[in-house]
């Protein structure tokens, strides 16, 4: 297999990674806007090919991954358009689709194009952050258009859930719409609440000094490139609006409830976000886990991977939750199964740890 990228981001270089671990015979050219981005990429030895442009160089490609923001990638199918040759899939790694999907039909480009959104980021950007260990368990939305032979379909989805990734299949407007209520519009409230703590704040920063737990965690997304947001914004604007407007419109909703001190609503309104929230991980949005209590020293964490270690118990996820507010426990451990969940809990209890079961 010969895959192409051009950019090697976040995102794009970790697909690259990623691809290089699970399938190491595989080809892989590049291209990027930095030089020095794509001869770190060739001195990790995760390409093979160094493009010195995009006019050529694609023609053998089995795929190619557009990884660079939407509006750009838009410039690039053009001249991708004539090195496609019959069988090669294009695919792009944006978070909006729209766009990318009638420019592609514009083109003729639809019997190759599938769209692609690996629901994965980090604060950090650039290819010095990229790891193959994004795309583990995490949803990748493919947007296939209408004349892409399902083999094709079959052929990236097989490739996509190799790496680790769940794939997801379904139309780019739908696709949209999700993204919207699910990563946009949350981004939209998260910068308000960071601005609003701001702009009330006194001299003194007590507001800011004290921000932990849940503000910190319902705000981290706001840390993530201004410019990538802005642009994420005007690109999927008309599925942004009608879902901002109906948060608007809940928020109303809540302002009234509590300037009528109206107890049944507000008990309300907590209870069933909480029973939805809670169900995601019937959805398999959570995994087994448990938090428990350790010490605040130096080598608690090590202890209790060790405690785990020697019972041959494997450890999924680990991460420090510093939010007393809403749970017990100081470190959230994940696991693979039931029966690992199980063991952890026995192990750490018999080592004298508070654990709190989810």
């Amino acid at each position: 297999m010969t895959v192409g990228f051009i950019g090697l981001g976040l995102i794009g270089g970790s697909i690259a990674k990623a691809i290089r671990e699970k399938h190491p015979d595989t080809i892989i050219k590049a291209w990027t806007r930095r030089r020095e981005v794509l001869q770190k990429a060739a001195s990790d030895d995760v390409v093979d090919v160094m493009l010195p442009s995009i006019e050529s160089g694609f023609e053998d490609c089995d795929i190619i991954f557009i990884c660079v923001p939407v509006i750009t990638a838009l410039d690039f199918l053009p001249v991708l358009k004539p090195q496609l040759k019959e069988k090669a899939i294009l695919s792009d790694v944006g978070s909006t689709k729209t766009a990318i999907h009638e420019a592609v039909e514009k083109l003729g480009l639809n019997a190759h194009f599938i769209g692609g959104h690996p629901m994965t980021g980090s604060e950090k950007i650039g290819y010095d952050f990229s790891r193959p260990i994004l795309l583990e368990n995490v949803y990748y939305m493919l947007t296939p258009t209408e004349d892409v032979p399902s083999a094709r379909v079959t052929e990236l989805k097989t490739l996509i859930a190799s790496l680790g990734s769940l794939p997801l299949v379904l139309d780019y407007r739908e696709h949209d719409r999700i993204v919207a209520a699910v990563s946009h519009v949350p981004h939209l409230i998260s910068a308000a609440l960071v601005n609003l703590v701001e702009g009330e704040d006194n001299q003194r920063q007590l507001m800011k000094t004290v921000a932990a737990g849940g503000f910190r965690d319902i705000t981290r997304i706001s840390s993530s490139s201004p410019a990538m947001w802005q642009e994420i914004c005007l690109a999927n604007r008309d599925a942004i609006l009608p879902i901002l407007d109906h948060y608007i419109e809940k928020m109303q909703e809540y302002r009234q409830a509590v300037a009528d001190a109206d107890k049944d609503k507000l008990w309300n309104i907590f209870a069933d976000c909480k029973a939805y929230r809670d169900s995601f991980s019937a959805m398999g949005h959570s995994e087994y886990s448990i938090t428990c209590d350790i010490r605040d020293e130096e080598g608690a964490i090590a202890d209790i991977a060790s405690a785990l270690a020697a019972h041959n118990i494997n450890i999924k996820n680990m991460g420090i939750t510093h939010n007393r507010e809403t749970e017990g426990g100081v470190i959230r451990l994940s696991f693979w199964d039931r029966a690992s969940l199980s063991r952890a809990i026995r192990t750490l209890k018999g080592s004298g740890y508070t654990v709190y079961e989810n």
